[in-house]
């Protein structure tokens, strides 16, 4: 499944930033939950391009982003104009003191960092559903519990799973600007775990079409606050979206905030 989740991202690498473009919300709801994010040391699992960490990094923190694909760490791009478009994700990992990246696993973090190192950890993107089981789901929870701070945050966005495979949401909605247009579908296998993510991004200029498909971790929120709690998180919110509006509903979005 690695595999497939691997060449999926690099298949839209250089549009991702098209496709998930930076939104400010996020920023907004980290320093809600956070407090004032001058010298807070968080970290970014998934970071993809890098556009949050950035702006994180604007507002005083120090950040350091993940994640395990080499060509979103390759386009990392900050407000500022700094890209790396031709840098290794082993130049990036020294190439910003602040936010700094690097290719880690979200598996790993207690080898990979110290103890109680960060205020936060940031998991957004619907990063956590590509792990492969809920038993891999919670090794990550207990890797996030040994690197933030006590009285630390765990923030996670992902979707909302209770709608999509309850109504048997196939389709989600067409992303579409001046360059590319990306649909993405859904399919349900009988095992109940997981489903079938298949997408196709249209690159106009080129009258192109990439198509792939990946398997996701159907975590719905009964579930995903299960493992929280299990992992010794409390105070688990969920959220509708990063405005902090009641979960519940025909919403794609789930938003979480929970504190070590």
């Amino acid at each position: 499944m690695e595999d497939l989740q691997n060449k999926f991202y690099s298949s839209i690498s250089t549009f991702y930033s098209e496709i998930f473009p930076y939104n400010p919300m996020q920023l907004n709801f980290v320093q809600a939950c956070v407090g004032k994010l001058h010298n807070k040391h968080i970290l970014d699992i998934g970071c993809a391009t890098g556009e949050l960490a950035f702006q994180l990094a604007k507002a005083g923190s120090n950040v350091i982003g993940i994640d395990l694909n080499e060509d979103l760490l390759a386009s990392v791009v900050g407000s500022s104009g700094i890209q790396s478009a031709d840098s290794s994700a082993r130049e990036l990992e020294f190439a910003l003191p602040n936010p700094k990246f690097q290719k880690r696993n979200m598996l790993e973090l207690k080898q990979d960092f110290q103890g109680w190192e960060f205020d936060a950890v940031l998991c957004f993107g619907n990063t956590l559903v590509h792990l492969n089981s809920e038993q891999e789901v919670l090794d990550m929870f207990e890797g996030v519990k040994t690197v933030v701070k006590p009285g630390g945050k765990f923030l996670i966005q992902l979707l909302n799973y209770d709608y999509i495979v309850g109504e048997q949401r196939s389709e989600l909605p067409v992303i579409e600007t001046e360059n590319i247009r990306f649909i993405r579908k859904y399919s349900f296998p009988n095992d109940g775990e997981h489903i079938l993510f298949q997408t196709d991004l249209e690159i106009k200029a080129e009258n192109k079409t990439v198509s792939n498909e990946t398997t996701l971790l159907a975590l719905k929120s009964s579930k995903l606050t299960e493992l929280l709690e299990r992992a010794g998180f409390k105070s688990i919110e969920l959220f509708a979206n990063f405005k902090q509006e009641a979960f519940g509903g025909n919403h794609i979005p789930l938003v979480v905030s929970c504190q070590n």
